[in-house]
């Protein structure tokens, strides 16, 4: 499923009661209302929000990366 806000590939979030499809790159949760005033944020305001996991996925897929590889490199600049 794609993302409504962004178009990037939605992924099945099954830590909740009910499972739902979230969106890694902008934070969209299958059901919430989109904004149509939202303003535009530059990539630094978007990761300040993201946690870990979002924010590896966001930086694989800019970078060109696997998102594994992001993740290892941010454990180790993080101890």
């Amino acid at each position: 499923m794609k993302c409504p806000c962004c178009g990037h590939e939605m992924v099945m979030d099954g830590h909740r009661k009910i499972d739902l499809n979230m969106c890694y790159n902008c934070g969209y949760i299958e059901g919430r209302r989109i904004e149509p005033t939202a303003k535009q944020r530059s990539n630094y305001e978007h990761l300040l929000k993201l946690n870990l996991n979002e924010t590896a996925a966001f930086l694989a897929e800019g970078l060109g990366l696997p998102e594994e590889q992001i993740s290892s490199w941010m454990e180790q600049v993080s101890a």
